[in-house]
């Protein structure tokens, strides 16, 4: 009787905690308001300046606020030039809790690019910026870029991937002849 009360409160104990446990965990989340940051203008070519801003109440008064660039090179946030793909500067929260942060965009961006703004309070917003290609491309005037491979500088790999497959026959043809040869010499 003492075991079998002993075994339903252990039971009941690790029931308990495995239902509070995620609970807590999910108590600190903490959500960006929708379309709290954005960015003038939203479509730039190459070496470009955009205003990114976070409207009043995004962030306290005051408050530290990190602001991140994630896109294919580097850019200045502020008057700071940092390292490329991820760029990190920082500003202060005015005190209606806005933030306006100028970044510019070297002459070799391209693509899109993620700008965020956090603080320890906020998760503050973000917003996207694209980086329109520049005319004239690779081959000048109005035609494509050449991209890709041309197929003739692929005729060595299949001819080696041949001579590699033809090989690997090979070598099971005479280890299966082998292997015969050896059971029926016993025989």
């Amino acid at each position: 009787m003492k075991h079998k009360i002993r075994i339903t409160a252990v039971a009941a104990l690790v029931a308990a905690s495995a239902l509070a446990l995620p609970t807590a965990a999910q108590a600190d989340t903490i959500y960006p308001p929708s379309n709290a940051c954005s960015v003038v203008p939203t479509v730039i070519t190459p070496g470009a300046t955009v205003t990114f801003n976070c409207s009043n109440g995004t962030f306290t008064p005051g408050e530290f606020v990190s602001v991140t660039v994630e896109g294919n090179t580097r850019a200045n946030v502020g008057f700071v030039k940092l390292a490329p793909v991820t760029s990190n500067g920082s500003t202060t929260a005015s005190g209606t809790g806005s933030i306006s942060v100028p970044i510019a965009f070297p002459s070799d961006a391209s693509g899109n690019y993620n700008i965020t703004a956090v603080s320890e309070t906020s998760a503050g917003g973000a917003a996207t910026v694209s980086v329109a290609a520049t005319s004239g491309g690779a081959g000048g005037g109005d035609s494509l870029p050449a991209t890709g491979l041309d197929s003739s500088s692929l005729l060595g790999l299949w001819v080696g991937g041949g001579a590699l497959v033809l090989a690997g026959g090979a070598v099971a043809l005479t280890a299966a002849v082998r292997r015969n040869r050896k059971e029926h010499a016993g025989v």
